[in-house]
């Protein structure tokens, strides 16, 4: 699974670039979008619910994590208007970060808007990462995949943008895979985050992620 990525050819466009041809490639009638999760520990600078979760104030950062959920419900209205489905696929690694304790509230005023989002535990595919982890991918379509990459201080720095169609097919075949394997979010949730008492933050979780 994902044997051929590694070796895909790709463009690199930094930042501004890269949220610049995902919004246009976005509008051109790609049917779906399947983002692929797997880091655990990311900055949101700018976004208020992760500054909150970062200053160790918990209570603030889900009240303001609540305060994006008409934001995210034009998202969605957006891609109904569209015709694009949204899938997202998020590998969790145990113990459970600091980081996506907090993402995972954010993450489930989505899935109250009707997003579609299932959690991956990352034991269960200890067998596929026995070699490198799944890629943390965006892919539109049969159009464009996009992966993320940082600099040397774990900031985003921008995306490869792939186009060999081939290799999307088989990096979207790997992501239908693992999803039918995922856990309903709110099966989840309830088990394994809602039981967590709030996380101890000490300084900024690494790497810088961008606008949830």
């Amino acid at each position: 699974m994902f044997d051929s990525f590694p070796g895909g050819t790709s463009e690199r466009l930094d930042r501004p670039s890269y949220h610049a041809d995902l919004g246009r490639v976005y509008t051109t009638g790609i049917g779906f979008l399947n983002k692929l999760e797997r880091g655990q520990h990311f900055k949101e600078r700018g976004f208020p619910s992760w500054e909150a979760f970062a200053d160790g104030d918990w209570e603030r950062a889900l009240s303001l994590a609540e305060e994006r959920r008409e934001d995210y419900a034009q998202e969605l209205r957006q891609a109904s208007r569209l015709g694009v489905t949204h899938r997202r696929l998020r590998v969790v690694e145990f113990p459970i970060t600091p980081y996506v304790q907090w993402e995972l509230f954010v993450l489930r005023v989505r899935v109250d808007l009707g997003d579609e989002i299932k959690v991956l535990d990352a034991r269960d595919i200890s067998n596929i990462e026995r070699i490198r982890p799944v890629p943390e991918v965006v892919i539109l379509g049969g159009v464009a995949m996009y992966e993320v990459v940082y600099d040397g201080d774990g900031n985003a720095a921008g995306a490869n943008r792939y186009t060999d169609r081939s290799l999307i097919r088989e990096t979207n075949a790997g992501f239908n895979a693992l999803y039918e394997r995922g856990e309903g979010f709110h099966d989840f949730f309830d088990r394994e985050i809602l039981t967590l008492a709030p996380p101890q933050v000490s300084g900024a979780p690494t790497g810088f992620r961008g606008s949830r």
